[in-house]
């Protein structure tokens, strides 16, 4: 089986300038309100590890479950035992232990980060819940480091609006699906009471002309997330 992406401890170090926010950012995101201030919105490494607790703390409280809907969002992902599936922008991991039960054993759960101190926060979580398919990696804001037709699904939650020339980085995804493969967009709907400020956010319409772009075959999905729509992108 093909390293689909390099191991964090190898990767070339990231400089403060080259980190634009697509992962603990996003997961801060996810749990503040349009009313956020800039400094919420700092990249861990800037914030250290202290300040990732806490706001890990208050990302995994009970409460996001009403609105978020984890359970839910792994179902329209489709995941079946045995597959490979990709956490782009995965944050504190929150979706972690619903994507390890999902793909089971023989399966592999990849989360993807900016942040070598994010990794190394799920490095112990992941020991600390036995998450013993799940293997995260640091990548580049413009590269997921993903190998051709490597993975089976990939999961892009609170983190789509972060990203920078996404029709590029959309491409980049569509080549690492297998045949089969299925991309998650969950993004912040634009009256939202959660998420970022209003001008940061992507309407559907948006993401799904992004995705058409880049060659996905899309569908806007039936859901009852409050505060999100769920886009997927299939391989032609």
């Amino acid at each position: 089986m093909s390293l689909i992406v390099k191991p964090w401890r190898l990767v070339i170090r990231i400089t403060p300038r080259a980190i634009p926010l697509l992962a603990l950012v996003t997961a801060l995101c996810a749990g503040c309100n349009t009313r956020s201030s800039p400094d919420e919105h700092s990249s861990g490494s800037e914030r250290g590890l202290p300040d990732l607790q806490t706001y890990a703390h208050r990302l995994d409280e009970p409460s996001r479950d009403a609105w978020q809907r984890p359970e839910e969002v792994i179902e329209l992902l489709e995941c079946r035992p045995g597959m490979t599936v990709v956490d782009l922008g995965a944050g504190t991991g929150y979706f972690l232990p619903y994507l390890s039960v999902a793909v089971g054993d023989e399966g592999r759960v990849i989360p993807l980060d900016l942040e070598p101190a994010t990794i190394a926060w799920l490095l112990t979580r992941i020991e600390r819940e036995g998450l013993g398919n799940v293997h995260p990696a640091v990548v580049t804001p413009d590269d997921p480091a993903l190998a051709v037709h490597s993975v089976d699904r990939i999961l892009v939650a609170n983190t789509w609006h972060h990203i920078s020339g996404r029709v590029d980085y959309a491409e980049k995804l569509l080549l690492s699906l297998r045949p089969g493969g299925l991309l998650l967009i969950v993004d912040f709907t634009m009256d939202s009471p959660e998420g970022p400020p209003t001008e940061r956010r992507l309407s559907s319409n948006t993401v799904v002309s992004e995705l058409e772009a880049a060659g996905f075959v899309v569908q806007v999905l039936e859901e009852s997330l409050p505060y999100h729509y769920v886009i997927a992108g299939r391989v032609p």
